[in-house]
């Protein structure tokens, strides 16, 4: 009676943990096709969706009581649910980890479905304050370079990027093991991140939150030559400098230490390649050396104070330190082309780092050239700086001049960053320059990369002294980006007059144009023939392009505006462009006969508006097929224009209507047709969208508008590939530092909405490709745009889906799932 029962409860247990196994295996089924759905297997129908059911008590007693008695075949169903149990628990170990690998499968193709509606795909641009960094060669040139809050590693032969995203606030430093490895990124900003990525395979593989409590951020990083430490310098007003032992997934720094104010922003951090223990920083004016106690992780630190006195000589501000080649000097170079060399006094055994110990004394100031030095590295066994006026120079240990390129004429030097690889020994097909020695050996030297202020970036083969041009970006603020109508045509503005023109398909760049030095490219607009490119100046000139050469196609600019113009906007018959100002003001421009060419003229302008002009859009005339013109001001009022019974210097006004009492409106766009009634889109400050009769201009609904921390700033219309998806429309918007995604018609639902980051020093325009597939984000001040894969049809399955479990949910769990959105929310969190 005894073994009977042991034996049914044995097996009761056992069926409980087969059933829970099933309900868990189920569950994670469900949850793997939400979030890893297969373009393949996507279905328009609603699918079907099914929850495991678990068996009440009674009938599980039931089933227990009526099992046989046979002992031979319990033992083997026994035998058989552990067998099953135990394949199922060693399905459920974890896959070995990617980071153990020593394979470089960083651009291996990803074959994965891709499941979120907004996927960055590429990075016009770069950060050309921060350095560029060699970490593949021989057979590859792959570099790693930061645009906005991403850092991008660039295969130059094969024109493939892979982003690393991860950090919500703009990068500020980063720094690459010796092996070019492991990748150190820090940003500035609140809740600011340290990631340290394994550069093989891509993978974060250590992240450091609050490094800073007080959330300003990193100002400096800096990574031992065994990737075992990290260095960081905060960007409070009283900088901290912290070590951190990231080998260990600890959350705390190994040692820390604050720096006084007179010591000035330290904002260039480096350790000793021969000793962990040992680092050196510099602002303008202070060169600090730092000796880690690792026994009581105490970090000590000497700076003295370096006037014009100590050598009776104007010194300079510094820009880079490094050590010596000897090991015990520190060299520190300034804008004034000299360096300064500093001797280290370390402590002896016996010693003890308070008893005055370690430091460094200023001993010389060599003047080396009359150029400021903005580099200063060392490779193998030259001292390298990089300057100005664009030369680079080699020394020797003893600080004399070894070899030069001074023939390229570069800009100033920002970064210089040489290959893994050692130079290979001479042979009888090299190509080595001599040195400047009187004995004229070979010069060889690893090959490099080097990045200039202009935003150029270039590569430098030791071997026959080859310069080749990788890529030049504006060096300015980017605030102007348009899509060709017909082909994969992106066209980029830069504050700094540069216009680009790239095929975004092939991620291929075709032409552009340099303007005269203060002309900075403000908006940028193709006509609907995708013939014309209107382009609005920084200083109030209108120019119209040729769209394939970029050159005039007319006589002379216009220049009817005295200030920046913000807005163009082309009729749809291509016989009206329009601008806005930034006083507030619409000019018009037409088409007309002369001689038998078509040629633009002036048409009026008018100052329509008492605050900044937000929007300008041209529409059609419903009976008469004429364009009409409209313009919405942060002044509350929407404005139509009488093109027709405009004339020469006076732009007549049709009506004038009030859209909001409090907030202000923000942005506006034609609402596709998916009722009979035609409407304007409006937002305003409030996160409200409001439709408006698009001729009475009466408001129709209010209702609530994508909320992701600020007001939407541009909305527009998702193109469609066909006439079938007509009645499926989609509006893709940006707000201050995200671009987001929203399924049509709008109704206030909040999870019909998707956003990410895309720049966190805000976002100054957008545009849609022409058919639908692609966003591009322009970045403003950070000089970078970035094109987004739309994915439609994963995230509309996802969210019919999630419709389906919504039905089942609200007779499941009535009681959390009272309407729609609720059930929504339950489902997401």
């Amino acid at each position: 009676m005894s073994g009977t029962s042991l034996r049914t409860l044995s097996e009761a247990k056992d069926a409980l943990e087969s059933e829970r196994l099933e309900t868990n295996e189920s569950l994670r089924d469900l949850s793997s096709k939400l979030k890893f759905l297969d373009l393949d297997q996507t279905r328009s129908e609603e699918p079907e969706i099914s929850f495991p059911e678990t068996q009440p008590s009674s009938e599980l007693g039931e089933k227990i009581d009526q099992m046989p008695q046979d002992e031979r075949g319990q033992e083997r169903r026994e035998e058989k649910r552990s067998s099953d149990l135990s394949e199922r628990r060693e399905a459920e170990k974890p896959e070995k980890s990617l980071v153990s690998t020593s394979e470089d499968i960083l651009f291996r193709k990803d074959n994965r479905a891709n499941v979120y509606p907004l996927t960055m795909t590429w990075s016009f641009g770069w950060n050309s304050s921060l350095p560029v960094y060699y970490i593949r060669d021989e057979n590859q040139r792959v570099l790693l370079y930061v645009c906005a809050h991403t850092a991008v590693i660039y295969d130059v032969f094969k024109n493939t990027q892979h982003h690393l995203q991860g950090h919500a606030n703009v990068i500020s430093c980063l720094c690459v093991s010796e092996d070019r490895r492991w990748i150190a990124t820090a940003d500035k900003g609140p809740d600011c991140l340290i990631i340290i990525w394994d550069s093989f395979t891509g993978i974060p593989v250590h992240t450091i939150f609050d490094s800073c409590p007080e959330g300003h951020g990193i100002e400096a990083i800096a990574i031992t030559r065994d990737a075992k430490y990290l260095a960081t310098i905060s960007d409070a007003e009283i900088q901290e400098v912290c070590i951190w032992r990231w080998t260990l997934a600890v959350e705390t720094p190994a040692c820390t230490l604050n720096l006084l104010k007179e010591y000035g922003v330290q904002n260039y951090l480096t350790f000793n390649p021969a000793n962990n223990k040992e680092l050196v920083s510099n602002s303008k004016t202070q060169a600090i050396y730092y000796l880690w106690c690792e026994e009581g992780d105490l970090l000590a630190h000497s700076a003295p104070r370096l006037t014009e006195k100590t050598f009776n000589k104007l010194v300079g501000k510094f820009s880079q330190s490094v050590f010596h080649l000897n090991l015990t000097q520190i060299l520190s170079a300034t804008m004034e082309g000299k360096l300064v060399v500093w001797d280290i006094h370390r402590p002896t055994s016996s010693a003890s780092a308070s008893a005055g110990f370690p430091q460094i004394k200023p001993c010389k100031l060599v003047h080396l050239q009359k150029e400021g030095l903005t580099v200063l590295t060392t490779v193998d066994r030259y001292i390298v700086t990089g300057d100005i006026r664009g030369n680079i120079k080699f020394y020797d240990r003893t600080l004399s001049i070894v070899n030069w390129y001074s023939n390229f004429k570069l800009s100033s030097i920002r970064t210089l960053s040489f290959s893994k690889t050692p130079a290979a020994p001479p042979t009888e097909k090299s190509n080595y320059p001599p040195d400047c020695t009187l004995k004229g050996d070979l010069f060889i030297v690893r090959n490099l990369i080097i990045g200039t202020s202009d935003a150029t970036v270039y590569h430098l083969t030791a071997d026959g002294t080859k310069l080749e041009k990788l890529f030049v970006e504006p060096k300015d603020a980017i605030c102007a980006i348009s899509c060709h109508p017909y082909q994969p045509l992106i066209a980029i503005g830069s504050f700094c007059g540069m216009i680009k023109v790239w095929d975004y398909e092939e991620k291929k760049y075709l032409f552009s144009r340099v303007f005269e030095k203060g002309l900075g490219v403000q908006s940028l607009t193709y006509n609907p023939e995708g013939a014309l490119l209107g382009a609005g100046f920084t200083e109030g000139t209108v120019y119209i392009l040729d769209a394939m050469s970029l050159e005039n196609q007319i006589p002379e600019p216009f220049k009817y505006s005295r200030t920046s113009v913000t807005h163009i906007s082309f009729s749809h018959d291509s016989q009206y462009m329009a601008t806005a100002d930034v006083y507030f003001t619409v000019a018009v421009y037409m088409v007309v006969v002369r001689n038998g060419h078509r040629v633009w003229e002036y048409l009026a302008r008018l100052r329509s508006h008492r605050k900044s002009i937000r929007s300008l859009l041209f529409g059609v005339h419903l009976d008469s097929n004429e364009p009409r013109l409209l313009s919405l001001g942060r002044d509350r009022l929407l404005i139509e224009y009488n093109l027709l019974k405009s004339c020469r210097d006076n732009l007549e006004i049709l009506d004038i209507h009030r859209t909001d009492q409090g907030n202000y409106p923000t942005c506006m766009v034609w609402y596709p047709p998916l009722t009979k009634e035609l409407f304007l889109l409006i937002c305003n400050s409030g996160y409200k969208v409001k439709l408006f009769n698009s001729t009475t201009k009466m408001c129709r609904k209010t209702l609530l508008g994508p909320v992701f921390g600020s007001p939407i700033e541009q909305i527009q219309i998702l193109p469609v590939k066909s006439t079938l998806e007509l009645q499926k429309r989609y509006m893709v918007f940006i707000n201050r530092d995200k671009v987001g995604l929203q399924i049509l018609p709008v109704d206030g639902n909040p999870h019909k909405t998707a956003a990410i980051i895309c720049h966190p020093s805000g976002v100054a325009g957008m545009a849609l490709s022409y058919d639908g597939c692609w966003a591009f984000t322009a970045g403003g001040q950070d000089r970078s745009v970035v094109q987004w894969e739309i994915n439609l049809r994963n995230w509309k399955t996802i969210f019919t889906i999630l419709s389906s479990v919504v039905k089942v949910l609200i007779q499941w769990r009535p009681e959390r799932c009272r309407n729609t959105f609720a059930c929504q929310s339950f489902l997401l969190s």
